[in-house]
């Protein structure tokens, strides 16, 4: 008992001194994420001769199109370095504003009177001039008043402060644009089914290709077609700054990339952390094709009656903590839009710099996938990803594993690590309690990434037992 209760208060103390620190910690990151808001509005002009939008301020809310209007009209967005509106056409893709989490603009912090200062110098709302009323009556097309951090078009070619590297910018010389995606199958291309590999957050194809594509056996190489994908925004996947990489966006080019490209009927899916997420929504659109659904550290949140799923989330995975370090890293990428993009400049736009010295202080000893991964991405891409993806379907995920219990027939295997500081383990239990039928295994010791990285060869065959045991009739389309 007294050892029982010395444990106790340690726990309790270590809570308190984590909060306390915290507490000034993130309070002097408010004020340089602040400071750093201004210096990279500066920035930008500079080398790119324009303000460009961020989102230390809420923006408005969107006035719904007049009755009879056309959908597809042009939107009026806010300029930053002026007092007109700039009317932008959005041509790439169809912006529905439910898909932008509130997490983008809604982080609340002790800063709350320089918020105010910020909005002082940032309008929110956007008026029309006459002139463009004048042009909406006489062609009787609906302008919608947003704000710019919403819908502003961005040019497609890299910003000053993302790498633009050979590797990092290889998408720009291709016409369709389409996901990089790292193909192994048979060597007659007669592959008996598919399987389909989707990374998570900060990560690459690299991630299945480096570790699990050597480990298969010969019977699987023989038999599986492997598809694993770079995502929107990462590898050498197209990295577009007018996107906001919505679930939409990811969905839609995963489809014309891998579903449509390789005409897959039927596929069996291995999907890790975000990719999870990913997963779940491909299930739900295919339910017929799903052969079986591998999950690794899935970020399902059970959200709480009456709270905002989006925060409730933002906060489980990024707490706002020191301690432990995965912990605190996640609550800067998460809170911070300036910091964090600082913190690419520094390391994604030096990334070379970063893989040569790995392989200088380790003789070339260890390999360097994971840096890749970790690092070939733009600021734009992983901040939109982990808001619009991971908080924004906050209140989704429940919704998929419903549907993937009533409606999909196939086999769910769930795995996670014991010692998994990001995503716990809780949440691999909450997909249990939603989808009863679904295989849950907790590898001790293991964290977030190496419940596959030093354990690829026995995970290999952990998937091709489950793929083996999958007895969905539908057969895959072959070439």
């Amino acid at each position: 008992m007294p050892s029982t209760r010395v444990k106790l208060h340690n726990m309790g103390f270590s809570r308190w001194l984590n909060r306390t620190v915290g507490f000034f910690v993130f309070f002097i990151l408010d004020i340089v994420d602040f400071l750093l808001c201004f210096t990279y509005k500066t920035l930008d002009f500079f080398f790119e001769s324009e303000w460009k939008p961020c989102y230390c301020c809420p923006p408005p809310e969107a006035k719904p199109p007049a009755a009879g209007g056309s959908r597809g009209g042009k939107m009026i967005v806010s300029e930053r370095s002026g007092e007109y509106s700039k009317v932008v056409s959005l041509t790439r893709t169809k912006i529905h504003l439910d898909e932008i989490s509130d997490t983008l603009y809604s982080r609340p912090s002790l800063l709350t009177r320089l918020i105010k200062l910020v909005k002082y110098f940032k309008k929110d709302a956007v008026k029309c001039c006459d002139e463009s009323k004048k042009r909406s009556s006489s062609t009787k097309k609906t302008l919608v008043t947003v704000n710019s951090t919403v819908v502003e078009k961005l040019p497609r070619t890299p910003r000053w402060s993302d790498c633009h590297c050979t590797f990092c910018t290889s998408w720009l010389s291709s016409s369709n644009h389409s996901l990089f995606v790292n193909v192994q199958q048979p060597k007659d291309n007669k592959a008996q089914e598919n399987v389909v590999f989707i990374h998570g957050f900060l990560s690459s194809s690299a991630f299945w290709t480096e570790t699990l594509f050597p480990n298969f056996s010969d019977s699987a190489k023989s038999n599986y077609r492997l598809l694993a994908v770079d995502l929107l925004g990462y590898g050498k996947s197209p990295k577009p700054n007018d996107s906001l990489y919505t679930l939409k966006e990811h969905l839609e080019m995963i489809e014309r990339s891998v579903i449509s490209q390789f005409r897959l009927k039927t596929f069996h899916i291995v999907a890790h952390s975000l990719g999870c997420i990913l997963a779940l929504a491909l299930a739900v659109k295919y339910p017929g094709a799903i052969k079986s659904l591998t999950l690794l550290a899935p970020p399902y949140y059970s959200v709480p009656k009456g709270v905002q799923a989006t925060q409730y989330v933002m906060r489980r995975v990024a707490p706002k903590e020191v301690w432990p370090p995965m912990a605190f890293g996640a609550s800067v990428a998460s809170w911070y839009e300036h910091v964090s993009r600082t913190v690419s400049l520094v390391l994604c736009k030096n990334h070379h710099l970063l893989e040569f010295l790995t392989k200088l202080l380790t003789r070339n000893r260890m390999r360097t996938y994971l840096i890749e991964g970790f690092l070939c991405h733009t600021h734009n891409a992983s901040w939109h990803t982990l808001h619009n993806i991971i908080f924004g379907s906050g209140s989704k995920v429940e919704a998929y594993l419903d549907h993937v219990r009533d409606n999909v027939d196939c086999d769910v295997t769930v795995f996670h690590g014991g010692r998994d500081e990001l995503i716990p383990v809780e949440c691999s239990y909450g997909v249990k309690r939603k989808v009863p039928r679904a295989r849950i295994h907790i590898v001790p010791d293991k964290d977030h990434i190496t419940i596959v990285v030093g354990r690829q060869k026995e995970f290999a065959r952990e998937l091709e037992l489950i793929w083996c045991r999958s007895t969905t009739p539908l057969q895959l389309y072959s070439n």
